[in-house]
């Protein structure tokens, strides 16, 4: 990861709209609703091999322009908006970029199968115990 807080903020564009939810007739006139648009093919932060990744990973979060769009409206305070949303960009691409961990295949060790063997014969035996045998003999 080589992007911060700072560089993100260079690259992204706030739209800000009145939003609903708590802050009574404050609603009504402050635009406190935040919607931050960043553009992965524009950006400087990442490498082609890491905006490839991103697009793929983050397909469904594109809007129709092709920007990665977070939409926050928490808060009444629009400057907290911006921050939340900004964070909420940073766990996204962090998100994204992490590669996960290759399994690595591993076999079943001799001490756990003869375990088991064993287990299963002491179980054949108590089981074999348990049948009722009639001896027919004439």
């Amino acid at each position: 990861m080589n992007f911060t807080k700072a560089d993100l903020q260079k690259e992204t564009s706030y739209k800000t709209s009145r939003s609903g939810g708590k802050g009574g007739q404050n609603v009504n006139k402050v635009s406190s609703k935040v919607e931050l648009l960043f553009s992965i093919a524009s950006s400087a932060l990442f490498t082609d091999e890491e905006k490839q990744l991103l697009t793929e990973k983050l397909q469904n979060r594109f809007n129709k322009d092709g920007y990665v769009q977070v939409v926050c409206d928490e808060e009444r305070s629009q400057y907290l908006n911006k921050e939340k949303a900004i964070e909420r960009l940073i766990s996204l691409l962090t998100r994204a970029l992490q590669k996960p961990k290759v399994r690595k295949p591993t076999k079943v060790s001799k001490a756990a199968k003869a375990a088991r063997l064993d287990s299963k014969k002491i179980q054949a035996v108590k089981k074999e115990g348990r049948g009722k045998r009639f001896d027919i003999s004439d």
